[in-house]
């Protein structure tokens, strides 16, 4: 009689992703990486144990939105204090910190958990080309094909 294996913390093993996001679109590319960072492109996939891959992203700033986005866009936090909204435009963001915008929308796409704060530690983001993850000899991932997952 065969037997079911599950997936151990100590088993699993875990791949290092590169991805270009020249041209490529924020919301689409998120939910195919928040995919990859939680593993459930896997077989091996478990909900209460982190089978993820490791997500470097470069040229962050090149990444792209669909219309009036940029425009209207509006990240928002709140400091805790009364009257401590804080706004920040999508222009502001783009021009001050790029690879924030890519961090935001795959973070909030993942579990709200400290499972899901281990997951998105394993996401690289970069403005430019270059990385410091060349020894870890990641594979290329591209996203721009129609059916990936």
């Amino acid at each position: 009689m065969d037997q079911t294996t599950f997936t151990t913390p100590g088993t699993n093993r875990q791949k290092w992703h590169i991805v270009d996001a020249t041209d490529l679109r924020v919301g689409r590319t998120a939910s195919r990486i928040a995919l990859i960072l939680q593993g459930k492109n896997k077989p091996e996939y478990n909900s209460n144990i982190d089978t993820g891959d490791f997500v470097v992203i470069i040229n962050a700033e090149k990444i792209a939105v669909t219309g009036k986005k940029s425009e209207d866009k509006v990240y928002r936090y709140h400091t805790l204090y009364p009257g401590g909204l804080k706004e920040t435009s999508y222009e502001r963001m783009k021009d001050e910190h790029p690879e924030r915008i890519m961090g935001f929308a795959i973070r909030r796409m993942l579990p709200k958990t400290k499972l899901g704060n281990k997951m998105f530690k394993k996401l690289f983001i970069y403005n430019g080309d270059q990385h410091p993850h060349g020894a870890q000899s990641p594979e290329v991932l591209d996203l721009n094909v129609k059916r990936y997952i």
